[in-house]
């Protein structure tokens, strides 16, 4: 009898949907195998770009994004430093890759590469974009002084802001509506989810969380899914600054913390894109 139960249950096992058998005979099981027929694209700031543009870097939580969301193609096109938020100064470069906060260092000129590699046949049209950016709008205050001189209510106040140059989009209620309606113009096929940023020690809680809010509400004026991961995610500032764990030096994400935000990040928006 116990034999019997015993093949019973292996045989139970076995079919399950879960199960797969590896070249060496040995089982195991498959966490989140469905696969999501979407060519997805990431723009954003260096806990993007530290996964790397192919997404196969494990301190990037694109990484395990990647490994269970399970798209057709995912290519980023992040860079260390980048702002949402536009200076005066801020001109069209998709060349600049400076890795350090700078004037052309914006997510305007992430998505004029990802345009200019979509025409070219090198980049598959997205089906999914993604946005992680604010850390820096709120860290470095002082090099966007008009970061938050909109509100949300007054950058949404007008007509379309396209016929606008970058150097005229100063804050980052106006940059972040800038961008997307850049985007729906471009793929307007595409479903746009924004992240709003992890919690982190450098700006101050204050900075962050407001940029968040921005972030969010210009979101949701636009009819954008966003996941505010400095409420959702596993990073806690106040625990940050007593030990490292989750971050290498408080704002950029550490191998666990990035394979536990991307793991997290994977399921919400398996789940924001069935709709």
């Amino acid at each position: 009898m116990k034999c019997f139960r015993l093949v019973l249950a292996l045989a139970v096992f076995l079919s399950s949907p879960h199960f797969v058998v590896a070249q060496n005979h040995e089982p195991v099981i498959e966490s989140g195998s469905e696969v999501h027929a979407m060519d997805v694209v990431i723009l954003g700031d260096s806990n993007t770009w530290i996964g790397g543009d192919d997404c196969d870097n494990p301190k990037g939580w694109n990484k395990w994004f990647v490994d269970i969301f399970k798209p057709l193609s995912c290519k980023s096109y992040a860079r260390s430093g980048a702002t949402w938020t536009n200076t005066v100064s801020t001109k069209p470069n998709m060349e600049e890759n400076i890795a350090v906060l700078g004037n052309d260092n914006v997510i305007y000129n992430q998505i004029l590469r990802l345009s200019a590699a979509c025409k070219e046949g090198r980049q598959p049209v997205p089906h999914l974009i993604i946005i992680a950016a604010g850390t820096n709008d709120a860290w470095f205050v002082k090099k966007r002084p008009g970061v938050f001189s909109k509100t949300v209510g007054q950058a949404f106040s007008g007509g379309s802001l396209l016929n606008r140059k970058p150097s005229q989009v100063l804050s980052l209620a106006e940059s972040v509506r800038y961008g997307c309606e850049m985007l729906e113009s471009l793929f307007p096929q595409a479903q746009i989810i924004l992240l709003a940023p992890l919690q982190a020690i450098q700006p101050t809680e204050a900075n962050l969380a407001k940029a968040c809010e921005v972030i969010e509400q210009c979101g949701l004026r636009m009819g954008l899914k966003v996941i505010r991961q400095d409420r959702e995610c596993c990073i806690r500032r106040v625990d940050e600054m007593k030990t490292k764990r989750y971050t290498t030096d408080g704002a950029h994400t550490s191998e666990e913390g990035a394979r536990l935000n991307g793991t997290y990040l994977a399921k919400r928006i398996a789940e924001l894109t069935q709709h």
